[in-house]
This record gives structure tokens, C-alpha cells and sequence, in this order.
């Protein structure tokens, strides 16, 4: 019996219902539906106070989940989606994103949606996009304090942010820079419409096999952001006295101590999202984002 997964967010009521509805559908076409919870990919905040989390980014795929699953079905918003790309890619289970929330940047459907989604997936009339992954190590010294999947962004700054930080950064075999910033931000592609998208960074299209350095108000002029190849692995050795406060797609993160440093690397899982038509990223952008939209002049006055 094939089966396919289900992530739900649990907290959204409407997330629920519909994947009541989803899993009778699915039942019904003789499929074994596994059902977890999104929760299950939100790694949360360590608490300095308590032991870091040595687990490896893979101990967020549910149970029941691996490479044997046809697909996983995502009900929920945006931060729903960067949850599951951590409890699926380490399997390469593809994702069909729903969206049940608000803005829905990443998702390929919509509540309206769902009956044509589910007969396309039916029918398999539909294709794999694989989108670029990071892995974010906290290292000190040769010992793994802390580790976890990163689709969108690793933000490293102080806490509060509220005044300048040094880092000190290595890319690569290039020679290591130094930054004075209020914080950074390394991303993906599908990360540069997000927060370094805010804090000044260009928007690269998805196929493109880079990564993007983006310090968050930094004080220098020259200090701008930097697109790089995504196969050097980066270094950032924190060169201020206090900890300062990580944090990867706004669901996980701890504090990074003077002693440590982060291990930031292009991942061997891609996350892999379902098409059901033709992605085209300009229209997203269009659609989300009012990039390109056409210029009207005010009209003169009388």
C-alpha cells in the first residue's frame, strides 16, 4: 500500500479540519496516511542554562517518515513549511505546501485549491523542485554543541540588538573578512526573499547555486552584501566578549558563546517541493512581493 505523509500545523484550527478531510480522501484511494505534527521541525531555543542539543539535524524526521513515502502533504503557513523541509529532506521525501495561513510565500496551493491538488497528486501530474539547504553547526573546539537543517537563514547578532558586533568571517579558501554590524545573515536563494531581503540584500533567483553574506545595519560603507558560491562552507568566529543569540528560519537557535564558533554548509538533502504547474519565480515575486509591477504616474492636478 503506498502512503504518503501529512504535516499539519496543530495550533491552526483550520490546519486540522482540513487535514481531516485531506487523510478520509486519501483512505478512500486505498493510501496509508501518516500523520505528524509540524512541532516535530520547530527545534525552539536552547536555554543557555541547560545542556545544548548535540542531536544531529536528522533527528527531526518523524516516525514512520523515510525515502520509501511517495510525498508529504504540509498544511499550515510559512513558518509550517520550514519546519517540515527539516523533517522531510533528510529522507527526500518531496512536499506539497498548502497554505492555511497568511502570506504563503512558499506554498504551491491554496485552501481553494485542495480537490485539484489532490487529483493531480492522484494522477502523479506533477514534478520535483529542489531547493538548497544549509547544515548550521555550533562548534567549540572539535566538539558539535548544537546542530540543525536551515532552508531560509542563519541571523547571527547580538541580544537584544541593539548595538555593533565584530565578527570575524571565512569563506572558503578566500581569505577571512571582518564585519562590524549589528548582526549578520547567511541565506539560501529561497532565504533572499526573506529576512535579508529586509535588511538590504538581493533577491537571486532559485536555480542559482549560491549563497548570500548580508550583515544587518553594518557600519561601514563598504560593508555589503556578498554572493558566493554555495559549495565554500563558512566560518563565523564571533569576536565579541558577550554571547550573542542565533537564529535559523525563525524556529530555532541558541546563544553562540566568544569561545565558539558557527560551521555553516551546503547540505547533501535538498528540500524538495511538488509543482503542480509551472514555478515561475517572477510571478511569485509579482504576486507576494508587487515586484515589477507597472508605474502609474499620479495624475496631474487640476
Amino acid at each position: 500500500m503506498p502512503r504518503i505523509g501529512l504535516i499539519v500545523n496543530d495550533g491552526k484550527q483550520l490546519a486540522v479540519d482540513t487535514a481531516l478531510t485531506i487523510q478520509k480522501k486519501l483512505e478512500k484511494e486505498r493510501y496509508e496516511v501518516i500523520r505528524a505534527s509540524s512541532s516535530g521541525g520547530m527545534v525552539g531555543f536552547a536555554n543557555p542554562d541547560q545542556h545544548m542539543r548535540t542531536l544531529g539535524y536528522s533527528s527531526c524526521v518523524p516516525e514512520g517518515f523515510d525515502s520509501s513515502m511517495s510525498l508529504a502533504i504540509v498544511l499550515g503557513g510559512d513558518g509550517t513549511v520550514l519546519s517540515a523541509a527539516r523533517q522531510t529532506a533528510p529522507v527526500k521525501v518531496p512536499i506539497l505546501t498548502i497554505n492555511t495561513g497568511h502570506l504563503g510565500f512558499l506554498a504551491e496551493a491554496y485552501l481553494s485549491d485542495v480537490d485539484r491538488a489532490l487529483e493531480e497528486i492522484l494522477l502523479k501530474k506533477w514534478e520535483i523542485e529542489l531547493r538548497t539547504s544549509l547544515v548550521v553547526s555550533v562548534m567549540r573546539g572539535d566538539q558539535r554543541r548544537w546542530e540543525t537543517l536551515c532552508l531560509n537563514e542563519m541571523a547571527l547578532h547580538r541580544e537584544p540588538l541593539t548595538s555593533m558586533c565584530h565578527f570575524e568571517i571565512s569563506i572558503g579558501r578566500h581569505a577571512p573578512v571582518d564585519i562590524s554590524a549589528d548582526g549578520v545573515i547567511l541565506s539560501t536563494p529561497t532565504g533572499s526573499t526573506a529576512y535579508s531581503l529586509s535588511a538590504g540584500g538581493p533577491v537571486i533567483t532559485p536555480d542559482c547555486p549560491v549563497l548570500q553574506l548580508t550583515p544587518i545595519a553594518p557600519h561601514s560603507l563598504a560593508s555589503r552584501a556578498l554572493v558566493f558560491s554555495d559549495l565554500e562552507p563558512v566560518t563565523i568566529f564571533p569576536a565579541t566578549p558577550e554571547r550573542l543569540m542565533m537564529v535559523v528560519d525563525g524556529t530555532a537557535g541558541c546563544y553562540v558563546w566568544p569561545e565558539d564558533r558557527v560551521l555553516i554548509r551546503k547540505s547533501n538533502h535538498p528540500v524538495r517541493f511538488i509543482r503542480l504547474s509551472d514555478h515561475e519565480f517572477f510571478q511569485v515575486l509579482r504576486k507576494k512581493l508587487g515586484w515589477g509591477l507597472p508605474h502609474v504616474a499620479k495624475p496631474e492636478k487640476n
